[in-house]
């Protein structure tokens, strides 16, 4: 891992030598120490630090100055003041200026080190915190796997024996199948569960950003790089790495994500240091990447790469049976965040639900679940109730299979065209033409209908 720079400013050489053999008793701490204050501007103003601890009366410029010069740099820098004179007016001046903190000399050097140390780690969190909230506040596609099929039992198995190692996997299947969902949960089965799962949507990334995104980059890496930034994969260190849709990466990326997985040594964009990352990468796809493999459009080295291990997702209208246990598992999970009781759904209307061919897969049905208790608001869930592609769609199934519901519409469309066809005759006193106009359909379909339903216009006519 990165060891983690702090630099120590102090006109005062034996000050700089007790920081020094202080902080010397942190892990994987670099301690850089120097009197002149100039020159520590400069060696702000030009690396990558995570700490800056510095004296607030110098010669040359004074520790307020030396800060404001910090905070320019980088504006995430945590910076201790240490002073033998303590105001007032230099504490608030400081604290305006982003000093983190301060101490009073002479300290104890345990002091210094708790202080340190509580800084570091903050800084450390507010990294974390932060690319959090670039990729990871989101929704994914379930709460929990479900399924009881033969085909859903084949992948739980296979997740089981993938999570028993720490071997690259990838997951292949339609879109809405629960590719992240399988690799979240080998993440937290496997022996990294306590570390970061980092999923990143590799299409949703602009093409000039990926790599910074990836390896991160150092201050002044590119325009607009006005500090260091983590990257993912070193963030994911110690955990699960989530590359989705993994065929959106360019070839030239694909070249660096192969040596980084290789060697599990990465270096940030515009630094010079290379460093150990520790992850397991599970990469996904929808695409047939045999496919882009073959057109050149996928590098088979970092095919075969992250092709250690397998796992394939059946779409959900290969294991229809497993429709009434997932649309349970929603009904559930979304009717208690609606504060309200799970209902239940009628023949007639799972019919339809496992008749339909679900193109969005698993993420299809959770949303037209959520969209039916949102909206309608059901005690029982009816077919009217469900979205109208579903009906039309289960409709078109041949007539051998059609019962329950779809008998029952034909039944109720026969009476609804009769009553219609009775009460225009009615309106207009058996007069066709006129009927037919006030209908807004033509004369000779009216007349085609009546037929149909065995209706003479002459009964209608005083």
């Amino acid at each position: 891992m990165r060891k983690t720079r702090v630099l120590v400013v102090d006109d005062e050489p034996g000050m700089l030598e007790v920081c020094r053999d202080t902080l010397s008793d942190l892990d994987a701490v670099e301690v850089v120490t120097e009197s002149d204050s100039r020159r520590a501007a400069a060696i702000v103003a030009d690396g990558a630090w995570d700490l800056l601890i510095t004296d607030i009366r110098m010669t040359g410029l004074s520790g307020v100055e030396l800060l404001a010069v910090a905070r320019r740099a980088d504006p995430e820098l945590a910076v201790l003041m240490l002073t033998a004179y303590p105001t007032v007016e230099t504490a608030v001046e400081s604290m305006k200026l982003g000093a983190a903190d301060y101490i009073t000399k002479p300290f104890l050097p345990d002091d210094l080190l708790a202080t340190v140390r509580r800084l570091l780690e903050s800084r450390r969190l507010n990294e974390e915190n932060r690319l959090l909230r670039r990729h990871f506040e989101r929704n994914y596609a379930f709460g929990e796997m479900v399924g009881r099929s033969t085909a859903m039992s084949a992948v739980f198995e296979a997740v089981r024996r993938v999570a028993e190692t720490d071997v690259d996997v990838l997951i292949l299947g339609e879109t809405g199948t629960g590719k992240e969902l399988v690799a979240r949960t080998v993440h937290q089965r496997s022996a990294r569960g306590e570390g970061h799962f980092v999923p990143v949507d590799c299409g949703a990334i602009p093409e000039d950003l990926l790599e910074s995104e990836f390896f991160g980059h150092e201050r002044g890496a590119f325009t607009g790089a006005a500090g260091r930034r983590l990257g993912l994969l070193e963030f994911a260190s110690g955990g699960t790495l989530f590359l989705d849709e993994v065929d959106h990466l360019s070839l030239k990326l694909q070249a660096k994500l192969l040596r980084a997985l290789q060697e599990r040594r990465i270096r940030r964009v515009g630094g010079s240091e290379e460093f150990d990352v520790d992850v397991r990468v599970a990469a996904a796809s929808s695409a047939d990447l045999d496919a882009l493999v073959h057109d050149g459009l996928f590098r088979p080295d970092l095919y075969y790469r992250i092709n250690v291990a397998r796992i394939e997702l059946p779409p959900l209208r290969r294991h229809p049976d497993d429709v009434p246990l997932l649309a349970a598992h929603f009904i559930r999970r979304y009717a208690s965040e609606m504060g309200r009781e799970p209902v239940a759904v009628d023949d007639d209307a799972m019919e339809v639900l496992m008749a339909y061919p679900w193109p969005g897969n698993v993420r299809e049905l959770q949303n037209v679940i959520k969209r039916v208790l949102a909206l309608a608001r059901p005690e029982v869930i009816r077919v009217e109730d469900l979205p109208e592609q579903l009906i039309a769609a289960a409709g078109d199934l041949p007539e051998h299979e059609r019962k329950g519901y779809f008998a029952l519409r034909d039944q109720y469309v026969n009476t609804f065209e009769r009553d219609y066809l009775e009460q225009a005759l009615r309106s207009h006193e058996g007069d066709v033409t006129a009927a037919a106009e006030s209908a807004r359909i033509p004369r000779g379909t009216f007349y085609r209908l009546l037929k149909k339903q065995g209706i003479n216009p002459a009964d209608y006519r005083d």
